[in-house]
């Protein structure tokens, strides 16, 4: 693996400080938020994001609806900042994720939901912004600056915070004191080596990635990456969708990356990594160390954190590879940091 000459190396190897902040600066804050919402009897969320922070929002969001079965949906930025549509969510909570807080499309769904009745919250890195000025409340993820193009330490710091606000919702005091695992984790998880998949995901003609539930987030965030970082084509899909029609086109020309968590939808994973290899596809199984072609990542005590280490993991994998194809993953082509939609 690569050392930390780019930004989103060094940014890589800075998540285990970054947990420890948060659990001595945010952890607190996550909770008595999440505790808050509950207080208040919401009927559900719906959530503001784009891009990476819309990864951590679909965790976000399986996290709720596994965890307490409130109904949460993404609502898309146009939907206020386009079609300028009257919002009519009094007695839910509308849930932003961004990491620079810059976007004036985000700003306005924001804004919209908190006329619309809703309790606003955003989990933001620059809680200086016109974001957390929409909000009525802020929840940082205090993950420091973060100057690569591709966004890594926030994203996982999102996950972090999500978990956070669930613990706080539900009174979890288990998933609280496991949270205090991760900066251990996250740093024995920066020394593991997927180095036998670099071949051939750089070979492959295209790419899928696959999870379900929680794990589907993450999925999500390595396709976007590969694309982002490797200019290699990657689409994620769930487990159960992927054999709705998008398997038709695996075959000896494709590679696979199946974010497996050891909870209820580990088997339907396991079936899609059968008959993707039926067809053809090369297959790596993350978090299942028995399958042939595993790669490793570190066992928790809890399955919710199994795709926060995943992230890390990949991340590591995707910076690495973004080098040796001769990528910048720093400043890939037509992207920049903030990215301002309306």
């Amino acid at each position: 693996m690569a050392s930390h000459k780019t930004f989103m190396a060094r940014e890589i190897a800075e998540i285990p400080t970054m947990f420890e902040r948060q659990l001595q600066d945010g952890l607190d804050q996550y909770w008595e938020a999440g505790a808050k919402l509950a207080a208040s009897n919401i009927r559900g969320f719906v959530t503001c994001a784009r891009g990476t922070s819309d990864h951590a929002a679909t965790y976000f969001k399986y996290l709720i609806e596994t965890q307490t079965g409130l109904p949460t949906a993404s609502i898309g930025p146009s939907v206020a900042s386009v079609y300028e549509a009257q919002l009519k969510l009094d007695g839910f909570a509308s849930i932003a994720f961004s990491q620079s807080g810059g976007s004036p499309d985000l700003t306005k769904l924001q804004a919209a939901a908190k006329k619309g009745g809703a309790e606003t919250i955003s989990v933001l890195n620059v809680v200086d912004s016109l974001l957390a000025e929409a909000s009525d409340t802020v929840l940082p993820v205090y993950a420091g600056p973060e100057k690569a193009v591709a966004a890594t330490k926030s994203y996982v710091g999102m996950l972090f915070a999500s978990l956070g606000i669930l613990a706080g919702f539900t009174n979890n005091k288990e998933l609280k004191t496991a949270l205090a695992d991760l900066p251990q984790l996250a740093q024995a998880t920066l020394h593991v080596d997927w180095g036998a998949a670099s071949v051939p995901v750089a070979r492959a003609g295209s790419l899928f990635c696959i999870g379900r539930g929680p794990g589907y987030a993450v999925a999500a965030e390595a396709a976007l990456k590969f694309k982002e970082t490797c200019r290699l084509h990657a689409e994620a899909y769930s487990a159960a969708e992927m054999l709705h029609g998008p398997v038709a086109i695996a075959g000896d020309q494709f590679a696979a990356m199946l974010f497996r968590t050891n909870d209820a939808a580990a088997q339907s994973i396991d079936a899609a990594a059968m008959k993707l290899r039926q067809q053809g596809a090369t297959v790596f199984m993350i978090g299942d160390a028995s399958d042939k072609q595993s790669l490793p990542v570190p066992s928790s005590t809890n399955p919710l954190l199994d795709p926060v280490l995943q992230a890390i993991a990949f991340y590591r994998f995707v910076e690495d590879l973004s080098l040796r194809l001769g990528q910048n993953p720093d400043a890939p082509a037509g992207l920049k940091k903030v990215t301002e939609t309306v």
